[in-house]
């Protein structure tokens, strides 16, 4: 269970709540088997994975439709379709097969709605989302590319960074075009929540 002050931080129905800590209990499960969380990390899962996941709500707009890319042991996009159930469709692309047996796993298990597309970013089918997430994924100059296959062109895309997260936005070059507002994490050594709107290739403008 989380800490108190992290209960405190984020404000999530008790249903919202017990859905997380039955996912935990999955996560930790399946990590035996396969690699969805650094071994080192799952000690910390509640704060280090499933709260940094819930922060992207903190400054998502409005969305009928997000999709997570390389959604992994589903982090963002398992959270976020969690505590936005009923509400937002959520899309994970994974290619790993293994992964998506999990993720299709919580489905079942928690009484959850969301769709998983076994395949690679790059060959699925564009998804026109609002929200276009990923953590953990790839550079920003390689992600950039990965994610505004499935935008809308008015969507709003959203990558957890590390503390060198300045050093990846000195590396996109200039192929694009793109507003970007930096929320750095607290306590988190620096690092950040890129969150990118206007994304446009430049040839395209």
């Amino acid at each position: 269970m989380w800490p108190d002050d992290v209960q405190d931080k984020r404000s999530v129905s008790r249903e919202t709540q017990e859905l997380l800590v039955a996912f935990a209990a999955l996560v930790r499960k399946w990590n035996q088997r396969i690699n969805l969380v650094a071994p080192g990390t799952i000690e910390d899962l509640e704060v280090r994975h499933i709260e940094d996941s819930l922060r992207l709500l903190q400054i998502a707009p409005a969305a009928s439709r997000w999709v997570d890319l390389g959604s992994g042991g589903g982090f963002p996009g398992l959270v976020i379709a969690i505590a936005l159930r009923d509400k937002t469709r959520i899309v994970m692309i994974e290619s790993d097969q293994r992964k998506c047996e999990f993720l299709r796993t919580v489905r079942r298990e928690l009484g959850l709605d969301f769709d998983v597309i076994p395949r690679r970013i790059e060959s699925a089918d564009s998804q026109g989302a609002d929200i276009v997430s990923a953590r953990a994924l790839a550079p920003l100059h390689s992600l950039l590319g990965l994610a505004y296959r499935h935008g809308s062109g008015s969507a709003t895309y959203l990558f957890p960074k590390g503390r060198n997260w300045r050093s990846e936005v000195d590396d996109i070059g200039s192929e694009w075009q793109y507003d970007m507002h930096a929320v750095e994490t607290p306590d988190m050594d620096g690092s950040a929540i890129l969150k990118i709107t206007n994304l446009r290739r430049v040839h395209e403008t």
